[in-house]
């Protein structure tokens, strides 16, 4: 059996959300991401922050669209974004506390015992995403 794994990392990470528009410009504006392109008829967006790509997905009736439980629906639990250290962790735990629509689940804390550490947070749209500052 081979020890080498097939796959080179993540192509792209495709999340269903209710509001394109107000998502997206959480990450770009908060998370500082580009967006590289759209398909505004499907409708779709295309975000990237130089490394990883997200895709953000219009759900076809987000009034009856059924939001994710992450204890009972099977699916994508969190999004795990990495930053570069714990003090932009704890910049960007500044700045989530202020933007719209951002749940904050948790403040910086160690990340099983630590020395990493991480936070989680339900962005617009529902999505919870988890950023995670490597220990150095």
């Amino acid at each position: 059996m081979s020890t080498t794994a097939i796959t080179r990392g993540a192509h792209h990470i495709g999340l269903t959300v209710p509001d394109i528009g107000k998502t997206g410009r959480f990450f770009t504006d908060t998370l500082g991401f580009t967006q590289v392109g759209e398909i505004a008829d499907y409708p779709a967006v295309f975000l990237s922050d130089g490394t990883t790509m997200i895709t953000l997905w219009g759900a076809a009736d987000p009034k009856t669209a059924v939001s994710f439980d992450r204890k009972n629906v099977i699916g994508l639990h969190h999004l795990a974004l990495t930053v570069e250290d714990a003090d932009a962790l704890a910049s960007l735990h500044d700045v989530l506390q202020s933007a719209d629509d951002v749940e904050i689940e948790f403040a910086p804390e160690p990340l099983l015992g630590g020395p990493t550490t991480h936070l989680i947070c339900a962005i617009p749209g529902g999505i919870r995403v988890e950023f995670v500052a490597p220990a150095a």
